[in-house]
């Protein structure tokens, strides 16, 4: 004795075959939502307590990126200059402008300046600065055009696959360390090629196992 009309059986495929495909469906929006400028804040300005420009200081006036990141070539952290390095300047430039009241309030007082971290790595990521910038990886290779920007935004996701096409195909990104802190500096149309005699003369290894970034 049949109990279920023949129908059921088409249902039942159906339903399978549906449920399949929005799971399959979710799983892809879940994906394209992780990598979104959403959740990333990719190409989003951040407000700071002070509008400090780099398009204005390392564009227009081409202050190198050390004089404020002092620490880059020898250290895990780029660092964020002390109020005393803004000082150098704005004691005579601009020292009477309401803008810059909060550097001045910091310069008295000792207390530092409350940045809005943009390029903010988990936990969970080792990143230094230091060996990167040392094997000919530019400040713009991971922070952009810098010297363009009015407020800093993230350039790139910051996430895992992005790191790991340079640690993959490092000659793709590595230039000469002379040019590391050149915000001009561009791509040769055969930087394949040269970057892998820069990979060879550096001895850069292509770094994929995990520990590399998860310790």
């Amino acid at each position: 004795m049949q109990i279920f009309h023949h129908s059921t059986n088409t249902l039942s495929k159906l339903s399978i075959f549906g449920a399949v495909f929005a799971l399959a469906a979710g799983l892809s929006a879940t994906l394209a939502a992780s990598r979104s400028a959403w959740v990333t804040q990719q190409g989003v300005a951040r407000d700071q307590p002070v509008p400090f420009s780099h398009q204005h200081h390392v564009g227009g006036m081409g202050i190198d990126c050390r004089y404020c990141h002092s620490s880059v070539e020898n250290a895990a952290y780029a660092g964020i200059p002390p109020t005393k390095t803004c000082m150098n300047c704005h004691a005579q430039i601009w020292s009477d402008s309401p803008t810059l009241e909060p550097v001045r309030e910091s310069f008295r007082t000792g207390r530092s300046i409350e940045w809005v971290r943009v390029h903010d790595l988990p936990d969970f990521v080792y990143f230094n600065h230091s060996a990167h910038v040392n094997q000919g990886v530019g400040c713009t290779t991971c922070h952009g055009a810098i010297d363009k920007m009015p407020l800093v935004m993230l350039h790139a996701s910051l996430q895992m696959e992005w790191c790991l096409e340079c640690h993959r195909a490092p000659e793709r990104f590595v230039r000469p360390r002379e040019e590391v802190y050149s915000v001009a500096w561009q791509p040769p149309a055969d930087q394949i090629e040269k970057g892998k005699e820069l990979v060879a003369r550096y001895a850069i290894k292509a770094r994929t196992s995990c520990s590399t970034c998860h310790r």
